[in-house]
């Protein structure tokens, strides 16, 4: 999982390279498509087809803008001065998988993009960190929602984190809210995505494309995700998806 976590890594870090004014989301997947093939990796994305998509994935990796936030398909087009951009990417290696996500702005960042991305990578790390062992998922949850509740961003609890080992989407579901000291508890050797996803707006509900796949604020208000890949060790959270 280390493996293909750190190749999880590089392909974010190619494609956040690569973004720029006039660069389409489909040259972007094309960059990360050869990181996972250089690296002899297989994306967990491409082909996938869970049961609320009309059809499967055709990318290897999401490319979410601005009021997207999660599961944007690939397309022809063009990233402008200014949007916000979320990426997702999933790939295995000899059958372990690794899962993660990051949000940047393209050109000119606004302010208030800015503070969104800091907010939701503080609810990762604050995620993270709660992830001991003796713990449970409750207080992983409780760390990120308390960071959301405290901003007055809106928070869906629909889609989480997760379970990861030789399937992308294993048990059990990480939700973005919980209740300290309650739920599944966390063992060495665990492993999990652990994914916060925030809209600057209060709203929490959301509209799918006609692609079948993007998901976007219902008040189209910018949102934001992050994820990364954890181990459970004795010494604590190790991530496993840096570049």
């Amino acid at each position: 999982m280390r493996a293909a976590g750190r190749v999880v890594g590089n392909a974010l870090a190619a494609v956040k390279k690569e973004a720029a004014v006039g660069v389409s989301l489909r040259e972007l997947d094309e960059v990360a498509r050869e990181v996972l093939r250089s690296a002899g990796a297989v994306s967990l994305f491409e082909g996938y087809q869970p049961g609320f998509a009309t059809s499967p994935f055709s990318g290897v990796i999401c490319t979410s803008v601005n009021d997207a936030v999660l599961h944007g398909l690939p397309s022809d087009l063009k990233l402008a001065d200014g949007d916000l951009l979320n990426v997702d990417c999933g790939a295995s290696v000899d059958g372990w998988c690794g899962d993660a996500a990051t949000s940047f702005c393209v050109g000119t960042p606004r302010p208030e993009d800015l503070q969104l991305i800091e907010l939701t990578e503080r609810a990762l790390a604050a995620g993270i960190a709660a992830a001991l062992p003796g713990n449970r998922l409750g207080d992983v949850g409780a760390a990120i929602g308390r960071i959301g509740k405290e901003a007055g961003v809106g928070t869906n609890l629909d889609f989480g984190g997760h379970g990861i080992g030789r399937r992308m989407h294993e048990e059990p579901h990480v939700p973005n809210a919980g209740r300290p000291g309650r739920g599944f508890k966390l063992q060495v050797g665990h492993t999990f995505a652990i994914e916060p996803w925030f809209w600057s707006g209060p709203g929490s509900t959301y509209l799918i494309d006609p692609d079948g796949w993007t998901l976007r604020s219902a008040d189209g208000t910018r949102g934001v995700h992050a994820e990364h890949t954890i181990a459970i060790t004795k010494a604590g959270p190790e991530i496993l998806t840096l570049p």
